[in-house]
């Protein structure tokens, strides 16, 4: 029998992240999750918001309301919280370069409702450091964007001090390969940047400080490996302790406690058999819960069906029960630190925080966080890391069920449904959305536009804060695109190195030196080096599958173009023109492949390069791929195809017969 009386501590703030198709379906989710229990909002943005741009852009195509809300102007905002006091509600905005808009939005829509912004309460991610590592929705260089953060932060901590500001990712860092040890060190070298950026910025009084680091947060990832999670969170918390203390002169307990929110399982997600990924999210969750002086603040589940596309609200429904179940049926809340005093947690905390602080060493040893990001180091060691971890499941020394082992499987009840265990965002909503834009330009006040968006110029290109003229844009009615024209303009754009040039140094294994000498016979056939182009079109900036493959083609003896992200099809077909590739392989997770892929076999016609094969990989539903070979694409790879050296086969057979030759034979 249970204790009743025993004192329970709070639950953590229970969100799902969500957001679809346009503003007023997300607001009836949202307002659906609310009832059922969940306890704060997290929004997730569409790509074209993300990255700046209108939904009616040209490079927004196929990508309005896919992986998240599109939001143009304040009318988007309004309807997306309609019904929703903001004065009462917690709300995590999973947005980066275009974070000072989002929350001017936010803001602005918040004093329509009368609410004072100081009520508000939530967070901005708004760590844009790690974007040119990871996700890739970075839109100005570097030194720009820590200024836009700096900006955001200062006037969140004088005007709305309930708010975080930024929430540091160390999730993407893992997303992108990082080991615990390297997530410690980038996630809290990007924290010194930051707030050194803040301190010597001048905006805020010495006095007060310490208010700026006490609203610093983390957003964490925890991974299927719970136990070495776990010490890994305990890390965080004393090193941040320490650093805060040590380097800012914080003395007060409350401003230094490590701060984190969490989404669990960026990696662990599988296609093979999802269903197995309930458990690995149940056990990811365990460890950001049970070491009590290392718990998550905020938790997200994914649903266990995210690595097949957009979860259904019942599969969202099903991962919010998961917390609710560890939160109010379970003991768990009742005692203190389960794992205080165990010299097995206490040996693998010191050992991540030795590593750890090597690795800051030689950060800061190269000009701190933004110059390591700009030199390509920080990003070539992660590329390193996450190879090396491909190579491990592609060996089987890292064992993924359903992947690479137990294979063998029943056909699954929850994907045999005619929505096939997904949703899907209705192909009409994009044009709805370019629309109601267009409507809503219309009907607005250009002469307070201009004056809006000339107040916002003349901001950031001088020294004031960006804040506040975005919030006179958000209340005149500028669009999202127009905020972020403004500041490409004064800021310029950026393009973050691939980090591809990484030395393999390991001993090629016999399937490989098979398949390079494969790949060397074919070029002689055809008279010359096979040459591929990695293309990411559109605006996906999740570059880690193309850049493994672009390693592992280099590896078996390709040659290999590969410029980054963001590249529109006009852009890829004139490269492989020019670069007389002999295939072209597309990455695409945003869910915009079946558009995309049109329009660059469209691109190819128009200049003569018809027959150039092109194959596609991503986040791909069974029929989206069927439709894909019937319109011309000569293989799909999704995340269940793991063995790099039989993907690499698969593209050189691809090439072979694409030129009359026999498949299969080197």
């Amino acid at each position: 029998m249970s204790d009743t009386s025993a004192q329970r501590d709070r639950p953590w703030l229970m969100r799902t992240y969500s957001g679809h198709s346009s503003a007023k379906a997300s607001n009836e989710l949202y307002r659906t999750n609310l009832r059922k229990g969940q306890t704060g909002l997290s929004v997730a943005f569409d790509l074209p918001t993300q990255t700046g741009y209108d939904s009616d852009h040209p490079l927004a195509r196929g990508e309005v309301g896919k992986v998240g809300v599109p939001i143009d102007h304040i009318g988007d905002m309004e309807a997306l919280f309609e019904q929703i006091p903001l004065g009462q509600m917690n709300t995590s905005m999973t947005i980066n370069a275009t974070a000072p808009w989002l929350l001017a939005l936010y803001v602005a829509v918040a004093e329509r409702q009368g609410v004072d912004p100081s009520q508000l309460q939530g967070t901005t991610q708004n760590d844009v450091l790690k974007e040119y590592l990871s996700r890739g929705t970075y839109i100005f260089p570097p030194e720009p964007s820590v200024r836009l953060t700096t900006d955001l932060i200062t006037f969140t901590v004088e005007h709305i001090p309930k708010w975080n500001p930024t929430n540091i990712c160390s999730y993407h860092l893992q997303e992108a390969g990082a080991t615990p040890t390297q997530e410690l060190a980038y996630a809290l070298s990007s924290a010194i940047a930051i707030l050194d950026a803040v301190r010597d910025s001048g905006q805020i009084p010495e006095e007060r400080f310490p208010a700026v680091v006490g609203r610093i947060s983390f957003f964490v990832n925890a991974g299927i490996r719970f136990v070495e999670e776990t010490c890994k969170l305990r890390a965080f918390g004393r090193m941040w302790d320490e650093l805060v203390q040590e380097r800012y002169g914080v003395d007060e307990p409350k401003l230094r406690r490590f701060r984190y929110g969490v989404q669990v399982n960026s990696l662990g997600l599988t296609e093979s058999q999802p269903e197995i990924n309930v458990q690995r999210i149940v056990l990811e969750m365990l460890a950001v819960t049970l070491s009590k002086n290392a718990r998550a603040r905020a938790i997200q589940l994914p649903a266990w069906n995210e690595a097949l596309g957009l979860p259904r609200p019942w599969d969202q429904q099903w991962a919010l029960r998961m917390q609710q179940v560890l939160a109010l049926e379970t003991d768990l809340l009742e005692y203190g630190d389960l794992l205080d005093g165990s010299p097995v947690v206490e040996a693998k905390v010191q050992a991540l925080i030795s590593g750890a602080r090597e690795e800051m060493q030689r950060v800061a040893e190269q000009g701190g966080m933004v110059h390591a990001i700009e030199s390509g180091y920080v990003k070539r060691e992660l590329v390193q890391s996450h190879t090396r971890r491909m190579r491990d499941i592609e060996s089987g020394d890292l064992k993924i069920v359903g992947v690479n082992c137990f294979q063998e499987t029943a056909e699954s009840p929850l994907t045999s449904g005619t929505d096939s265990g997904i949703m899907k965002v209705d192909p009409r909503a994009e044009q709805e959305q370019i629309a109601a834009l267009q409507s809503f330009r219309a009907s607005r006040d250009q002469e307070q536009v201009e004056l809006a968006l000339a107040a916002l110029r003349a901001a950031a290109a001088g020294e004031g804060n960006i804040m506040p003229p975005s919030i006179q844009c958000a209340h005149a009615g500028v669009t999202t695109g127009e905020w972020s024209e403004v500041l490409r303009d004064v800021f310029g754009e950026y393009r973050a190195p691939t980090g591809i040039d990484i030395a393999t140094g390991d001993r090629p294994s016999e399937a490989l030196q098979q398949l390079r000498e494969q790949v060397r016979t074919t070029g002689e056939a055809l008279g010359r080096p096979l040459r591929l182009l990695i293309g990411k079109p559109g605006l996906d900036g999740h570059s880690n599958g193309a850049e493994q493959i672009a390693v592992k083609g280099r590896d078996a003896g390709f040659e290999i173009v590969y410029e980054g992200i963001r590249l529109t099809p006009a852009q890829i077909a004139r490269a492989a023109q020019e670069e007389g590739v002999h295939l072209i392989g597309l990455s695409v997770l945003s869910g915009s492949h079946l558009e995309l892929v049109g329009d660059i076999q469209a691109e190819l016609a128009s200049i003569g390069a018809a027959e150039t094969p092109i194959v596609v990989g991503g986040i791909i539903p069974e029929d989206d791929a069927q439709q894909l070979l019937e319109q011309g694409v000569r293989a799909v790879f999704t995340p269940k195809d793991h063995d790099m050296n039989a993907i690499m086969a698969n593209i050189l057979d691809v090439i072979r017969r694409s030129n009359g030759l026999e498949a299969g034979a080197g």
